[in-house]
């Protein structure tokens, strides 16, 4: 069985994700989809609600769920570090409602912010607090909602409030986790089972331990080198592009013999 996320090597999730119809079975995920969709539908009743979509795997859960709970609107909160085929797969795959906020990270501002590069865990969740969260309260806050639906669980490690897997934050954004009891088996299991379509940063390195992120956010704490080799792998573009703000990419294409 999976343990916590960070702990799991990459390429344990591929095999868990390859192995996933074996591991939980198609009537068991029928019915705890079919008793998520009831607690969804007995928390959201007479309220306005929408959720969140990343792209990332859970969120591709969460739509799918909301859609049988009858809840179609939703947000992303991106910004303008993302890897291009990623915003490519966001496109042709986006819920039909998806309202995009851009919170406008851009690399005169990573310039100005290196220690965002390749960050530590610490500094990596400041990402989630500068693009994700800012954007969904704005979302929240210009749709008057009363509960935004997001697909944090418990096994990642994600604070999801105390026994109804709701709270509100700071900023008045209350937050619901349905997924918050879901194991990362039945979470593969799900995807598996219904062939639900997944971005091409699983098919990255470290794309299952990562998730959905701006490119920057890689966690190779005090080696550029690796991590400029790392998003080379997926795009060299954004590595030459980079090259001309910032130094260590400069330096990793000449070490490299790239330029």
């Amino acid at each position: 069985m999976l343990g916590k996320k960070q702990s799991i090597s990459n390429a344990d999730w591929i095999k868990a994700m390859t192995n996933a119809k074996v591991a939980v079975s198609k009537s068991e995920i029928t019915t705890l989809a079919e008793a998520t969709i009831n607690n969804i539908k007995e928390k959201a009743k007479n309220k306005k609600v929408a959720f969140a979509w990343s792209g990332g795997k859970d969120s591709i859960i969460l739509a799918q769920l909301c859609k049988e709970a009858e809840i179609i609107d939703c947000m992303i909160g991106i910004c303008n570090l993302e890897y291009p085929a990623f915003m490519a797969w966001i496109e042709e795959n986006k819920p039909e409602e998806l309202e995009i906020i851009n919170t406008g990270q851009d690399m005169a501002w990573l310039k100005k912010h290196q220690d965002m590069l390749f960050p530590d865990s610490k500094k990596a969740a400041r990402w989630f607090s500068v693009v994700q969260h800012v954007a969904q309260t704005k979302y929240y806050k210009k749709h008057n909602l009363d509960m935004l639906l997001v697909g944090r669980r418990k096994a990642d490690g994600n604070f999801v409030g105390k026994s109804d897997n709701i709270y509100t934050n700071g900023k008045g954004v209350c937050y619901y986790s349905p997924l918050a009891v879901w194991t990362h088996e039945q979470s593969l299991a799900y995807i598996a089972h219904n062939n639900l379509p997944l971005p091409p940063i699983y098919d990255w390195e470290n794309g299952y331990k990562c998730g959905t992120h701006p490119w920057p956010a890689r966690q190779h704490v005090g080696n550029a080198e690796n991590g400029w080799r790392e998003i080379y792998s997926i795009d060299p573009n954004i590595v030459r592009n980079a090259a001309l703000h910032i130094e260590s990419a400069k330096v990793f294409l000449e070490t490299e013999n790239l330029v």
